[in-house]
């Protein structure tokens, strides 16, 4: 059983919450979460699989406040929602079958990679590719990518899929956000399922922390639909200035 103290409570829970605020509004808040798991000493797979577990209750209140304003593109998530499964499956299998120090060193080098791909990538509003290709097909293909990522790791799943379906998709800000966190909530689901049947959740830190995810998914898409671009933008601009500046840390 890992030792949660006080202290650790004061470390973690403020950054769930952030971590919560900003997933809903522009994803990535993963890139917080799991760090924050792993920085009170959490083993990589306790971390990973409780950080599924507080995540995905979180984001379950951002996804029917999005719902609930009609900002899911439902034609588009479907699709994803269903290859993610499986991709999220695949992904979470093969993290169960890497051992811990090997598990972690992957989790530093996907962070940086995830860093700096969000740091290159250019986004841009209302400018999507026209591809001959379904966008169902499209739809079906990020689903099952970005599920195998978000169940392997999860960090940046969601600033990945909003960039994906502003890009490629075209959709808007707003709509990009809201699809995206019914995905993300499918492909999380999915990985908890299969970390929780090997039993490596742990709950008594968990369903704490899920609270204060809650909350900061809450106050966060409130504050998106309110704004819509004028908010979702800087946000993830400053998500991505903030991962430059942990990919040049963590380099030097």
């Amino acid at each position: 059983m890992v030792n949660f103290t006080i202290s650790d409570m004061f470390i973690l829970f403020p950054l769930i919450f952030f971590a919560g605020f900003v997933d809903s509004i522009a994803g990535g808040g993963g890139l917080i979460s799991l760090p924050a798991y792993l920085l009170i000493g959490l083993p990589s797979h306790n971390a990973l699989a409780t950080n599924k577990l507080s995540s995905s209750i979180g984001t379950m209140i951002s996804t029917f406040k999005y719902g609930k304003r009609k900002y899911i593109v439902f034609e588009i998530a479907i699709f994803s929602i269903i290859f993610s499964f499986l991709g999220s499956y695949v992904g979470a299998s093969i993290a169960l079958m890497i051992s811990e120090n090997r598990l972690r060193l992957i989790i530093s080098i996907l962070i940086v990679i995830a860093g700096i791909f969000l740091t290159l990538k250019k986004i841009k509003l209302h400018d999507g590719i026209n591809l001959r290709i379904s966008k169902k097909i499209i739809a079906s293909l990020i689903g099952f990518f970005i599920g195998m990522y978000d169940g392997f790791l999860g960090p940046g799943t969601g600033t990945f899929l909003i960039i994906l379906y502003v890009n490629v998709l075209s959709l808007d800000y707003i709509k990009a956000s809201g699809t995206t966190k019914i995905v993300n909530l499918a492909s999380n689901t999915s990985a908890l399922v299969t970390f929780l049947v090997n039993g490596k959740v742990l709950f008594y830190i968990g369903f704490p922390a899920a609270l204060f995810s809650i909350l900061g998914n809450w106050i966060g898409a409130s504050l998106a639909i309110k704004n819509k671009e004028k908010l979702i933008k800087p946000v993830i601009l400053g998500v991505l200035f903030l991962l430059a500046t942990k990919v040049v840390h963590d380099i030097v």
